[in-house]
């Protein structure tokens, strides 16, 4: 059973005000998006993934729960806070296994599930690139990280930034053609940097 964006809404307010009852009703929502936040970002992932659904499901959730402080304003606003915690829980599994594998061939995932940037994306390099948009323009960033760490939806997008569907829609159209740009050179760059050049 998936809750209206205004009942998660009540229960996250009424959560961050002590009523027990309103956790208790919460704890399978929650659960339940994230799970659909993290299957829908995991049908990217290369095959033979190590980290299941599941994983990152618990591992999110855990993080979540030491969020307890968090001053919850809505769905959008968790929606938020849950992709910002699966790209950082994604981020730290790819860095451990490259560290594993001794600095050896980068994990690769596709950007586009849910848009194409024309080739296959090292997830470190990726987050590197959208520090380097947010540097100087957070929305797209932001667009960039609800979209494909959050596997959310351009209303859904929408909904936690405050922008229009069109406003979304283009920001995203432009954050992938710069950030497609901004790897290949950086992938150009560390190409050059082994060989010597």
């Amino acid at each position: 059973m998936r809750a209206s964006s205004g009942e998660f809404t009540d229960l996250l307010l009424s959560w961050r005000e002590g009523k027990q009852e309103a956790l208790d009703k919460l704890i399978p929502l929650v659960y339940e998006e994230l799970r659909r936040l993290a299957h829908s970002y995991m049908r990217g992932e290369r095959k033979g993934h190590t980290l299941q659904t599941t994983a990152l499901v618990n591992e999110a959730y855990l993080r979540l729960v030491d969020c307890s402080k968090v001053n919850w304003q809505n769905r959008a606003h968790f929606l938020a806070v849950s992709a910002q915690l699966m790209r950082r829980i994604l981020v730290d599994y790819a860095r451990s296994w490259r560290s594993l594998k001794g600095g050896g061939a980068a994990q690769k995932i596709s950007l586009e599930k849910a848009a194409a940037a024309g080739r296959d994306l090292d997830l470190m390099e990726l987050d590197d690139a959208l520090e380097a948009l947010a540097a100087f323009d957070v929305r797209k960033s932001q667009i960039v990280e609800l979209r494909f760490f959050g596997g959310l939806t351009e209303a859904e997008t929408a909904e936690v930034l405050g922008f229009s569907s069109d406003t979304v829609l283009r920001e995203w159209k432009l954050a992938k053609t710069w950030l497609a740009r901004e790897m290949k050179k950086t992938s150009r760059d560390s190409t050059d940097k082994r060989a010597g050049r």
